[in-house]
């Protein structure tokens, strides 16, 4: 199949002036996820986001696995079209001018919208991944990201609608941290918090370098290659907390309570 080269989706929009779309994407070739797109039923997705370069390459990425795109430029355009949306996914960024991610998902809840919403963060920014995925995202990604990435999150929230993923995910990843250790449950703390190697090696009185040991040990208990995923599952679990009413495992590591501003 010939392959067709992309300008990059995931490009960071507060920097639109200083990044080119055209030299940051990778060349489109056929993944296990796009494969996933064209055997699955195909449903719209729905992209908020006031960049509009970023709207016209995720459409392209789109038309190429034979999905259907529709394009908002603004929070308060989808709000006034979300009413009549009954199938597909929401693709959100968080930061836009007037109407925000966060303020549009508040709204979307309002009106009891119940499509799967993946929010779109500055990559580091966990607080406001953390935000999302408790204001009811059923995912954040980080940009930049590439077109696999973006494809693997709208499989998976297309799947949470059909059925009870995101439930099953949430004791997955209760589960995994429950195997942590309570140092390595402090590392995880910080991160989500958004705290850097060496901030949190002053946090808790160690060297950056055994900050990076707990680090690495805890990827491996759960299963991550990058600080994104273990706060995603941190996320999680909290939620498989709050639904099945269980205290969290180990308070000390109440990794996003505390994440949260008060």
């Amino acid at each position: 199949m010939p392959t067709r080269r992309m300008p990059n989706v995931g490009s960071d929009v507060s920097t639109r002036g200083v990044q080119q779309y055209g030299s940051l994407m990778a060349r489109f070739t056929p993944t296990d996820a796009a494969m996933t797109f064209e055997r699955a039923p195909q449903r719209p997705v729905y992209i908020v986001d006031d960049d509009a370069a970023f709207r016209r390459a995720v459409e392209r990425l789109m038309r190429s696995v034979g999905v259907t795109a529709v394009s908002f430029e603004s929070g308060p355009a989808f709000l006034k079209a979300a009413p009549d949306l009954s199938d597909g996914c929401v693709i959100l960024d968080v930061r836009m001018p007037g109407m925000g991610g966060l303020e549009l998902q508040k709204q979307l809840k309002l009106i009891g919208f119940k499509l799967p919403i993946i929010v779109m963060t500055l990559k580091g920014d966990m607080e406001t991944a953390v935000r999302a995925m408790k204001g009811g995202a059923v995912d954040f990604i980080e940009k930049p990201f590439d077109d696999e990435k973006l494809l693997d999150a709208i499989n998976e929230a297309m799947a949470v609608e059909t059925a009870p993923v995101h439930d099953r995910e949430s004791r997955e990843a209760a589960r995994r941290i429950a195997r942590l250790s309570p140092r390595e449950r402090q590392v995880l703390d910080k991160l989500v918090a958004g705290r850097l190697t060496k901030q949190i090696a002053y946090d808790l009185g160690i060297s950056a370098r055994t900050v990076e040991v707990h680090r690495a040990r805890m990827f491996a208990r759960l299963g991550t290659r990058t600080p994104a995923e273990a706060v995603r599952l941190a996320v999680l679990a909290q939620l498989a907390h709050a639904h099945d009413g269980s205290p969290v495992v180990d308070p000390p590591g109440d990794v996003v309570a505390r994440a949260l501003p008060k």
